[in-house]
């Protein structure tokens, strides 16, 4: 988009380029007819697009074939070390994992597998048991109120999760979101179940779901309940620790009234204003508060916003991030923010800008788009987190 000479340009400057892991090497994943895929849950949405699908999703969901074989190689490669050095594995991924090994690759960016080869499997078994020995003692058991009050907001919740998509409506999938969620909320009783949560198992069930599809599978018409019972609780009790290591990071954004993720929006607002001056005050102008956009980035990080194949190739980054990630969210939210920039300075009233933010057009992104969006996050946050006054209100409004 054309920019001002004081806003930063889309691609990242020569002088603030990421390292060489944060390079965009991900050729873009198939396009899909517009509509074809969505997870953006707006009733402008939902009546506009009749396709419930995940059509093409398994070729769509990661890196495609062209990454080029070498570095699927470098992965396996990596991945079969005796004892694995995760901060290769993370300046690998950081650029996006091939699909074949995703997998894998989540479950020790998450921390859920251990770096020895040898102790994986034996790990991997023991935490799978645990999971299944937590359903049995919590949700497979007569609940007390406190419990019950949440497996209730769970199971209205789960129903009306991607709404478009014909795989989550499947009774044995929203079942094992219901465990998921349930069993997690009351390991965290200091944030308990938070919606918004349900979203954010979505990637890992996919991508570790995958890992089993039949050969000639297609996600558009499998029936989970068909896969053999020792698959779906693989996939299941994967998901949920996954999950758990994932939010460990960020847990304060679910916490007493979410606070945390408060404080994000205004970081976020106090960002924009002093990166893009003109933006900013085009919203304040408008009355509009991030708050009313921003806040759900924050709290479901962008996958209301974006399709979920983009999701999961985001996630190959936030993983590889590590525990730097949920501050570099922030800076992911504003280089999405700014790549609206035109589009919203057109906007002319509250309503317009307001229909925009809830309804980005961005069901045709692709990975080579979430590779722009990280480099430019990147950018960002090279640029700006140890300048000067940074994250402070200039307060020229």
């Amino acid at each position: 988009s054309t920019e001002q000479a004081a806003l930063p340009a889309t691609q990242p400057a020569a002088q603030a380029q990421p390292p060489s892991h944060t390079q965009n090497t991900v050729k873009s994943v198939p396009e899909l007819s517009q509509g074809d895929y969505t997870v953006h849950n707006s009733p402008k949405t939902v009546t506009n697009n009749s396709h419930r699908s995940l059509t093409k999703l398994q070729n769509a969901v990661g890196v495609d074939s062209e990454t080029t074989v070498s570095k699927l190689a470098k992965f396996r490669a990596l991945l079969e070390t005796t004892l694995l050095n995760l901060d290769d594995l993370r300046h690998l991924s950081w650029s996006g994992i091939p699909v074949e090994v995703r997998p894998v690759a989540w479950r020790l960016l998450a921390g859920y597998l251990p770096a020895s080869l040898e102790r994986r499997q034996a790990v991997m078994e023991r935490k799978r048991l645990d999971y299944w020995n937590l359903v049995k003692q919590y949700f497979d058991t007569e609940r007390d109120e406190t419990y019950q009050d949440t497996y209730r907001q769970i199971h209205i919740d789960i129903p009306r999760m991607s709404p478009l998509i014909a795989l989550f409506q499947q009774k044995t999938v929203q079942e094992m979101f219901e465990r998921i969620l349930f069993i997690w909320a009351i390991r965290h009783p200091a944030s308990g179940y938070v919606q918004g949560i349900n979203d954010l198992v979505t990637p890992f069930y996919v991508v570790f779901l995958q890992e089993f599809l039949p050969a000639g599978g297609d996600l558009d018409t499998l029936e989970v309940g068909s896969l053999p019972k020792e698959h779906q609780d693989i996939i299941e009790a994967d998901s949920f620790w996954c999950l758990s290591k994932f939010l460990d990071g960020i847990q304060d954004n679910y916490i007493f009234a979410q606070l945390g993720i408060q404080h994000k929006v205004k970081q976020l607002k106090e960002l924009i204003q002093r990166i893009d001056g003109t933006l900013h005050k085009h919203l304040q102008r408008h009355g509009i508060d991030y708050l009313q956009f921003s806040f759900r980035w924050m709290n479901n990080l962008l996958t209301r916003e974006i399709p979920l194949r983009c999701s999961i190739r985001l996630w190959d980054t936030y993983l590889a991030e590590s525990d730097s990630f949920a501050s570099f969210q922030l800076y992911v939210c504003a280089a999405f923010l700014l790549h609206w920039r035109q589009e919203l300075l057109l906007e002319r009233d509250f309503q317009g800008l307001m229909l925009m933010l809830q309804n980005l057009p961005t069901q045709n992104w692709t990975d080579s788009d979430i590779g722009v969006l990280v480099a430019e996050a990147y950018r960002l946050k090279f640029t700006f987190a140890d300048a000067p006054n940074h994250l402070q209100s200039n307060d020229h409004r």
